[in-house]
């Protein structure tokens, strides 16, 4: 699976999204394609969007280690000019950490679904196993709504696939990270 950018990877688009908002990933590929150091004003340009919101945006990625500046003085006007850079093994780290994370978590949800059945209630979403469910017998316990089993075999499907596709893209990250 060839990649092209870092921000073709949904796990990526995620958490760039989390991190600073729809338009990070926009300055992400921007910065990708320069493939050099680049200025705010230049991303500014670029985006069609104020120094200040491309500064912002600079600034959570450099709080999470993504980006840092060299700051340098102009001599003419007196104020700073910051140069960025991206850091892509930072990404792939941060990334990687959050989506393993989250892989254990949908192992044991896996797991928890392939041996209990589950009830849930339909007006709140709670959700017990058959064992919980029958000792309240199928009351729902948080609103006293009526609980029903759930155990769909798409849900399971949809679990497996989603492992699936976070191990092939971790895959991918741990290259990167390289």
């Amino acid at each position: 699976m060839s990649q092209k950018s870092i921000t073709e990877l949904f796990v990526v688009q995620d958490f760039f999204d989390i991190v600073g908002g729809k338009e990070t990933i926009e300055l992400i590929k921007i910065c990708e394609r320069k493939r050099k150091a680049f200025t705010d004003e230049e991303i500014s340009k670029k985006m069609n969007k104020k120094v200040t919101e491309i500064r912002a945006i600079l600034n959570k990625l450099h709080f999470r280690g993504i980006a840092t500046y060299q700051k340098s003085r102009n001599q003419k006007t007196g104020w700073y000019n910051y140069t960025w850079e991206l850091n892509k093994p930072r990404i792939a780290e941060l990334i990687i950490e959050k989506q393993k994370e989250y892989l254990i978590k949908l192992n044991e949800k896996k797991s928890l679904e392939a041996e209990y059945y589950f009830f849930d209630c339909k007006k709140c979403s709670e959700r017990l196993p058959f064992e919980i469910a029958a000792e309240y017998r199928f009351i729902c316990p948080a609103c006293g709504g009526k609980m029903d089993t759930l155990n769909d075999p798409q849900m399971q499907k949809d679990t497996i696939k989603k492992i699936k596709k976070i191990e092939e893209e971790l895959i991918i990250l741990e290259k990167i990270k390289e």
